[in-house]
């Protein structure tokens, strides 16, 4: 008998053998509260004008896209002028497949063999993932007991580890905490001072959602070229399924991820359907403010109901805790209601949603839980 020949090893990096994909759970329940998307689908006047769009795009496919794609960045300067009252030059606008992909072109840039990211947790799990892709050291500080960041001690452990980038993010997720600008302007000036140059980024991917009188970290960027503001469409625009995410920065910052960028990396197809969201953005805030009102609601249900819940400015709430905070989830679960097992032992999130979604996850957390 002929005995087949071994098959060949493959050589996978040894830091990757084991490793799971990221990925939170996709099962087919009727109210899914688990990965923080907008739960209102595009209007039926923004999928048709993001359909002749497309249209129009499709009919030049043959050829490559805009690699630098000058008239969406002009869009998005237009969009935050009134979103956040900032002025931004195109030139200080980048984009990529969602934020995820602006996160890594960020540590392309700056981190690196022999160099470190470090971030405070309990942060967004997908941070030392880049910083693995990268090759970049990871550390992990903590926040205090609210989830919030104590400035003295962020000043000291980035005095301390000399970091070349910095990920802080506001609203933070899980935790859904945003961070007062004066502390991200004591994070900006021990960056400063590190040798060699540190690159703070404050990732806003939910920024949209913050409660009035938070201000976004965008109105510190006039003064400081080594800060980057990151963004998103796939939140409170809705276009979770578009995979645009976006950058503000200095010129010269964005002009180092234009180095690393892969070639036409952001597809026609994106391109038209982010301009033509874009146009409608009035009408998709309007949304912004009926989930910010359905979240305030909620964090003050499950307080009212003995729970903790961490102060949120996100679209998604952090709460507990559980001594068995699994078996709360599993029995959500069974009831049709997905919400997410994360953060710190104890506490779970949920995604803002409908009313209906809202009143359903409601009703099976009083039954699992005994509220």
């Amino acid at each position: 008998m002929t005995v087949p020949p071994a098959r060949p090893a493959l050589p996978l990096r040894d830091e990757l053998v084991g490793i799971e994909p990221y990925g939170a759970p996709q099962l087919e329940v009727p109210y899914a509260l688990n990965v923080n998307e907008n739960p209102y689908a595009p209007s039926p006047d923004v999928v048709a004008d993001i359909a002749r769009d497309v249209a129009v795009a499709a009919g030049g496919l043959n050829r490559y896209p805009d690699r630098d794609f000058l008239a969406l960045r002009q869009d998005l300067a237009a969009y935050l002028r009134v979103e956040s009252g900032v002025e931004l030059e195109p030139g200080q606008l980048w984009a990529a497949n969602g934020s995820n992909e602006v996160m890594l072109h960020l540590l392309q840039a700056f981190g690196g063999p022999g160099r470190t990211a470090l971030s405070f947790a309990p942060t967004y799990s997908m941070y030392p993932e880049y910083a693995r892709d990268t090759f970049t050291g990871w550390v992990a500080g903590h926040r205090n007991e609210s989830f919030g960041l104590d400035p003295d001690v962020a000043r000291a452990t980035i005095a301390e580890l000399a970091p070349t980038v910095v990920l802080l993010a506001s609203p933070n997720n899980p935790t859904g905490t945003a961070l007062p600008l004066a502390t991200v302007e004591v994070v900006l000036d021990a960056a400063a001072a590190v040798r060699g140059g540190c690159v703070v980024v404050v990732d806003e991917a939910y920024g949209e959602f913050r409660r009035a009188g938070t201000p976004s970290a965008l109105e510190l960027l006039a003064r400081n070229p080594h800060l980057a503001v990151s963004r998103t469409m796939s939140k409170a625009f809705g276009l979770a399924g578009a995979r645009v995410g976006y950058l503000a920065a200095s010129a010269e910052l964005i002009d180092a991820l234009r180095v690393v960028r892969l070639p036409y990396h952001l597809s026609a197809v994106a391109q038209a359907v982010a301009r033509a969201a874009l146009r409608h953005a009035p009408a998709l805030m309007a949304q912004v403010g009926s989930l910010r009102d359905e979240r305030d609601a909620l964090v003050g249900w499950l307080r009212g109901h003995g729970l903790r819940v961490a102060d949120s400015d996100a679209n998604f709430v952090l709460f507990g805790m559980f001594d068995d905070r699994h078996g709360i989830w599993q029995g959500l679960l069974d009831r049709g209601v997905l919400i997410r097992e994360t953060g710190p032992d104890g506490w779970l999130r949920v995604s803002v949603g409908t009313p209906q979604e809202t009143a359903a996850f409601k009703d099976a957390l009083v039954e699992v839980a005994g509220l």
